[in-house]
């Protein structure tokens, strides 16, 4: 309904018989083109004047023609009809989960491997629907989905909360990062038993406990703890450092995907629990993107099961 000078309200329906009327300049074509008799289309036309105060129309018994008031109230109404449309169409297609904006939030090593391929196969689905991309450690990631500030989270290896549902989509085996111009790059047997003395590159720094005390408690079950530490924040900051010669790194495998200068990536003999990257929810999200990006997730997830099987 729309409120005019003076308290007045014309609704939608109102001006769309208006319109009929003012475009055919004929009550009995107007009625035909809208469906209705004219009588009451006469009366609708009638009330619209006495609610504006003003003639719309100059009538006589062998034509109508427009008034003044006329023509600035066909341009305005065309355009509020025309404005009406799109946002219904807008407001249909986004509920049909045709368009519309997903938020999504990932830990940094899920760039590689199957984050690319799930955002890949939505946009290919969904090519109308905007993706706010943006990359957070597991703390930021559970803050953010609490608060309701994204729609979904990638998070290695699991978000742990009430509100939270997660679901793993992938695992895959832990790696060395070495230096290239060392003498481990150079070798074909790595054991990670005899990496006491070597300094590890653990991340993030922030917030404990995290990926770094995973590495560590693998350590251990080899026998150790590594002799030097440098924390990072990042596994970007971590490979960095270790392409400059500061240490060594355990990675996911998917790591290995992106060519790094000066970083040669091995596989090692010892314990290996691997990571997982999960997908993470809120639980009472029912949104229709969130929803259609969840099934591509899980289909994703069963097809990868099954060709490693």
């Amino acid at each position: 309904m729309m409120t005019v000078q003076g308290g007045s309200a014309v609704d939608f329906k109102r001006l769309t018989y208006f319109v009929a009327v003012a475009e055919e300049l004929h009550f009995g074509r107007a009625a035909t083109r809208l469906g209705i008799a004219q009588p009451p289309l006469s009366r609708q036309i009638a009330q619209l004047e006495a609610e504006l105060g003003v003639t719309l129309f100059d009538r006589s018994r062998s034509a109508i023609r427009r008034t003044q008031a006329g023509d600035a109230l066909l341009t305005r109404a065309r355009d509020i009809l025309d404005r009406m449309e799109q946002a219904e169409r807008e407001v249909r297609r986004i509920g049909e989960g045709a368009a519309g904006r997903l938020r999504i939030a990932f830990i940094g090593s899920a760039s590689h491997g199957v984050l690319p391929e799930l955002i890949r196969e939505f946009r290919n689905l969904y090519p109308d629907i905007e993706l706010a991309l943006s990359a957070m450690n597991n703390a930021e990631l559970k803050t953010a989905l609490i608060e309701r500030q994204i729609d979904v989270a990638f998070a290695r290896p699991a978000l742990e909360d009430d509100e939270i549902r997660c679901f793993p989509i992938h695992e895959e085996p832990l790696i060395l990062a070495v230096p290239a111009e060392s003498d481990l790059a150079r070798q074909d047997r790595i054991a990670l038993a005899e990496l006491k003395r070597e300094t590890f590159v653990l991340y993030p720094r922030r917030p404990r406990p995290s990926f770094a005390d995973h590495i560590i408690e693998i350590c251990k079950k080899e026998g150790f703890i590594p002799a030097a530490e440098v924390l990072a924040q990042d596994y970007q900051t971590a490979v960095s450092l270790v392409s400059v010669g500061v240490g060594i790194s355990v990675v996911p495998r998917s790591v290995s995907q992106s060519d790094r200068h000066g970083v040669v990536f091995r596989n090692y003999e010892g314990f290996n629990p691997g990571t997982a990257i999960s997908f993470a929810v809120r639980g009472d999200n029912q949104g229709v993107h969130t929803r259609n990006f969840q099934t591509l997730a899980q289909k994703f997830a069963r097809r990868v099961r099954t060709d490693a099987g």
